[in-house]
């Protein structure tokens, strides 16, 4: 089995119980961070790691939105949940590493709570800025190196269980990939002792 096949079952098994668990987190540590993300998306967007859908009901009507995720079974909930909004989404599954789209085709592109299992995250931010338009926006949320050390150093005891087990990194930075590819950081904010950490980007060319 290839570690693709190996995270697709991983994924698929945990799509079940990913609502309830992402919902504890929400409210304990990411507050409105999916609110904040999708509400800033316009034109043509696609949504990286869309996984069950639970950003679908913070995106504004007036947006055309692609969803892409690695999980057949994430994808499943999240049609389910597009039904039950009404909510006009395309969705498909496909690896971020190898985005299956043209060159500068959206708008927006949106990433929340994906960066940090992704298994390389730098190829996956190049992905993103290439199907982005000159001029359009990349959106990421997600939980990093924590900005007061005895939290990093707890951040690090978990990795040593969490990686090999589930592939979920603690410690990584997502602006400094998105700072080595050129974007232009237009908007960022830290908080909950720097543990999560979202930003807006705009691809200048």
């Amino acid at each position: 089995m290839t570690k693709a096949q190996r995270w697709r079952r991983y994924w698929d098994r945990k799509s079940p119980g990913y609502d309830a668990e992402m919902g504890f987190w929400d409210r304990r540590l990411f507050g409105d961070s999916r609110e904040w993300a999708c509400g800033q998306a316009a034109g043509e967007v696609l949504e990286v790691a869309a996984g069950t859908g639970l950003n679908l009901p913070w995106y504004p009507a007036a947006v055309t939105l692609t969803g892409l995720d690695l999980s057949e079974g994430m994808l499943a909930v999240a049609r389910d949940r597009a039904r039950r909004l009404g909510h006009p989404v395309t969705l498909c599954r496909g690896s971020a590493h190898e985005l299956p789209f043209a060159d500068a085709v959206f708008d927006t592109v949106v990433c929340t709570f994906g960066l940090c299992a992704i298994p390389d995250p730098a190829v996956a931010v190049g992905e993103m800025v290439r199907v982005l338009r000159p001029g359009g926006r990349l959106i990421l949320v997600d939980h990093v190196a924590s900005s007061a050390w005895p939290v990093r150093c707890a951040q690090w005891l978990l990795e040593l269980a969490s990686v090999p087990l589930a592939g979920e990194h603690f410690r990584r930075r997502p602006l400094k990939l998105v700072e080595a590819r050129g974007l232009r950081v237009e908007r960022r904010e830290r908080f909950k002792l720097g543990v999560v950490e979202r930003l807006v980007a705009r691809k200048l060319s």
